[in-house]
């Protein structure tokens, strides 16, 4: 019944942002205050931090995906990731939702049964894949997958735990390694260096914690064959995300470890959606998600205002575009559409 009182007033809060002055004992102004200061403190800490370290500075975060703090902290955790009761266990339970989200969306677009493993002879690349919660349920639906983190310590612990499962050897395998890193092995173009690009990409509770979201959005297109597909989840930029993701989730009842979480790298669904499509992806869907701290499960919503769930698709170029102006095609350009 506690449950689902608190999923009731979550939901609540989900749609409405804003509640009229002197009506709800929830003080939006405190939290506001509260807000501004943290963001103020975190202003004047990368201040400093600038000041200290501006010779490492001259690298552009256009070439790098990685933020060295974020990388510090996974590392104290990396031993952590399979203690489904521990700072993790929010995540172990989001596999409720994102699994099912990749399955059906790429069984929308590759039709081909397969009976027992779904995803069969499909490639995927695991972006952030930590100690692998997600990589090994999609290997176990018969993709290929490659899970890819900067974290060594966090590849070890990932290796370990599919080792012991035989079904995982010849399908799950994983890199220390950043995005850029990879998409860098490609050279200028995969297809003619004779790299295999990727089926789909999963990006789960990743892009949050990113240094340089345009770099990510960049090297997705570049690995991803033409018509693959993209997924995200992460964290909608509101008042509400930081109320409940930070304030809530690490500081009272703590979900997720305290500083796990950057309000200011938040995206919201409409730019995050800007982004990718200025990198030559069209997203087709975007649904929200409710975590239920009091039952530890997460459900779909209507309201994108804290958690969500995107899907997209990789633009296929126009073969032979540039022969528009010719005034038609002719039927050895349709033969070679056929082949591309």
């Amino acid at each position: 019944m506690y449950a689902n009182k608190l999923n009731r007033l979550m939901l609540g809060l989900c749609s409405r942002q804003t509640t009229a002055a002197g009506r709800s004992a929830f003080s939006w102004t405190a939290v506001c205050k509260q807000r501004t200061l943290w963001l103020q403190e975190r202003a004047c800490l990368k201040t400093r931090r600038h000041v200290v370290t501006c010779h490492t500075s001259a690298r552009s975060a256009s070439q790098t995906t990685v933020d060295p703090d974020e990388v510090r902290r996974f590392q104290s955790l990396a031993g952590k990731w399979w203690d489904e009761q521990g700072e993790f266990a929010a995540l172990h339970a989001l596999n409720d939702l994102r699994v099912p989200f990749v399955r059906d969306n790429l069984l929308n677009v590759h039709r081909t049964p397969r009976p027992g493993k779904p995803l069969g002879g499909l490639r995927i690349l695991d972006v952030g894949c930590g100690g692998g919660l997600l990589t090994e349920p999609l290997g176990r639906l018969g993709a290929n997958v490659l899970g890819i983190d900067p974290v060594g310590n966090s590849i070890g612990t990932a290796q370990l735990h599919s080792a012991i499962d035989p079904d995982l050897r010849n399908r799950v395998c994983y890199r220390a390694s950043t995005l850029e890193e990879l998409s860098a092995e490609l050279g200028g173009e995969g297809e003619e260096q004779g790299a295999d690009p990727f089926d789909a990409i999963v990006a789960s509770e990743v892009v949050e914690h990113l240094a340089d979201l345009e770099t990510f959005a960049s090297c997705c297109n570049h690995v991803l064959k033409p018509g693959g597909s993209l997924f995200i989840t992460t964290l909608n930029k509101t008042n509400l995300s930081y109320i409940l993701g930070i304030v809530v989730a690490e500081q009272l009842l703590r979900i997720v470890p305290s500083g796990t979480h950057d309000w200011e790298k938040f995206i919201s669904p409409v730019d995050l959606e800007r982004l990718l499509e200025s990198n030559g992806f069209s997203v087709q869907s975007v649904q929200g998600m409710l975590y239920n701290p009091a039952s530890g499960a997460w459900s779909w919503t209507n309201s994108t205002a804290i958690n969500y769930a995107l899907h997209a698709v990789k633009v296929r170029d126009e073969p032979h575009a540039d022969r528009a102006e010719d005034g038609g095609s002719r039927p050895e350009d349709h033969a070679g559409a056929a082949h591309s």
